[in-house]
């Protein structure tokens, strides 16, 4: 009995292999000559008519023969395609059964593997992460603290005091034009192809316009605020 040979298992035809009694060398002139001639039959069984009989008879026989697990319930050839399997089986490792101790010998090895983390490992530089301050340092850090002035931590702001207005003026924001833009350019894309640039142009425009009446609503908001105070 011989190791099914790549090409033979491939073509479906590993059934042979397992039945030769040829001594189990790989590229050996006899594989190479029983591989061509099965490609051969291969070639032959696909370019047949599917209506003959006897080629469809000789195609079940390849699939019975290429996946005997899914066969092995036929009433005549299930014995043979059993008998297949058992040669398959004797020519693999033995693999040996698995126990709960090994299940907890596998947990185990999980739970003494370190895994590395990017924010504990690598960019918390703390240099007390592993272990705290000693007491020396302690007193060290609260002498520091306790030399500066803290009385006004946690006062609570004055209403009454008058909080200076900021000036955004310079600050970029965000770009308005650009993003009515695009929103025009979306718009256009799904009108036909020589609607478009008058439809974009349309769009931005009106954009545009809402957000000039919109700023202007705000500033009469602004005004009747300030006449209020």
């Amino acid at each position: 009995m011989s190791m099914p040979r790549r090409a033979m298992k491939e073509m479906g035809f590993q059934a042979c292999c397992l039945r030769c009694d040829a001594p189990d060398v790989a590229a050996t002139s006899r594989c190479k000559k029983c591989i061509s001639r099965h490609a051969t039959i291969r070639d032959l069984l696909a370019d047949v008519s599917h209506d003959d009989s006897f080629s469809q008879f000789a195609k079940e026989m390849l699939l019975m023969a290429a996946e005997p697990h899914r066969h092995d319930h036929d009433g005549v050839n299930g014995p043979i395609l059993i008998e297949q399997q058992r040669l398959a089986a004797q020519l693999t490792t033995h693999v040996e059964k698995r126990t709960v101790d090994d299940m907890f010998t596998v947990f185990d090895n999980q739970k003494q593997r370190h895994k590395t983390n990017i924010l504990r490992d690598v960019a918390n530089k703390n240099e007390w992460k592993d272990k705290p301050p000693t007491k020396q340092e302690r007193d060290a850090m609260v002498e520091v603290f306790e030399e500066n002035d803290h009385s006004d931590y946690g006062a609570r702001t004055l209403p009454s005091r008058t909080i200076a207005k900021v000036d955004r003026s310079e600050r970029v924001g965000e770009d308005v034009v650009l993003t009515d833009r695009i929103t025009a350019a979306k718009k256009a894309n799904e009108k036909p192809v020589h609607t478009q640039k008058e439809t974009e142009k349309v769009v931005f425009e009106g954009l545009q316009s809402q957000r000039k009446e919109w700023k202007k609503v705000l500033s009469e908001v602004d005004d009747l605020l300030d006449l209020d105070e």
